[in-house]
């Protein structure tokens, strides 16, 4: 069963919400445009016995070109591995960007499960294959130099994104993605987004599935395809989303509103500082 999207901010969640599972992907930890201070946030208001982490939550693409991890980034790891002692099972699938850990599926290392992909069996006995999606990206599997390039390009227009919303929060205006306008404004990503659900949805019936959880496009999804669910968890470094199941069975993708709930307002030149 699935749910509307549901906006959330840490104004209207001051007890944490139990869910049966959180599919999580797309932090991209080590990046200036992941917002680890909204997903600390939302790991705090969002309680569940099993997560899925499904793939690019550590950037190695980026850390290989020079080091940036700020204490949030830390954190975020901390505030995961307290979940995994305190009895939480976690599932790691890693993806493209943290592919050097595909090396270790298989593997459990104090609780936490890496897997290559795996099914979540939800509670009215439907079967999801869960996967981070980049295996069925062409560009990603047989051009990885212009994958290179594509990461360049949205890495500037996450860096405007960032200016951008610098000066909309002065002027008490709300986040918006510039990045993600243009995703469902370029004809050609619309068909690219288009083929990649359908690609996923076969690979699901392919699996025995009745649904497929993914990641991989930052777009977050949910759509019956056919006999096919398809869900994407989205990102966590423009529109700030996950997939969570309800103890009943049902599905919701939740928009974390990052900027609720803000201390006292910095200056415009103060955040451009911060933000470079």
């Amino acid at each position: 069963m699935l749910n509307a999207p549901i906006e959330e901010d840490s104004q209207n969640s001051a007890e944490p919400r139990q869910f049966r599972a959180l599919f999580i992907s797309d932090i991209h930890l080590g990046t200036k445009a992941c917002q680890a201070e909204a997903f600390l946030d939302f790991l705090r208001c969002h309680e569940a016995p099993r997560i899925y982490l499904v793939g690019d939550i550590v950037d190695f693409w980026r850390i290989r070109r020079g080091v940036y991890w700020p204490q949030p980034h830390n954190d975020v790891l901390q505030k995961l591995l307290r979940k995994v002692r305190k009895g939480t099972d976690l599932v790691y699938i890693p993806g493209n960007h943290d592919e050097a850990l595909r090396e270790y599926c298989g593997s459990n290392f104090g609780g936490i499960s890496i897997e290559r992909q795996t099914i979540h069996t939800a509670a009215d006995g439907k079967r999801y294959l869960i996967m981070h999606g980049d295996e069925f990206d062409v560009v990603v599997r047989y051009a990885k130099w212009l994958a290179f390039l594509g990461d360049w390009s949205y890495t500037m227009a996450l860096w405007l994104n960032t200016h951008l919303n610098v000066v909309r929060r002065w002027f008490g205006m709300p986040y918006w993605s510039l990045s993600a306008y243009l995703k469902h404004k370029v004809k050609r990503a619309v068909n690219y987004i288009g083929e990649f659900e359908l690609a996923l949805s076969q690979e699901a019936r392919k699996n025995g599935a009745q649904g497929v959880i993914c990641g991989h496009i930052h777009h977050a999804a949910m759509r019956q395809l056919g006999d096919v669910t398809y869900i994407n968890t989205g990102d966590w470094v423009e529109s700030c989303t996950a997939v969570a199941e309800t103890k009943e069975g049902v599905f919701e993708i939740i928009r974390w509103n990052p900027h609720q709930g803000a201390s006292t307002p910095k200056s415009p030149a103060e955040e451009l500082e911060a933000a470079a």
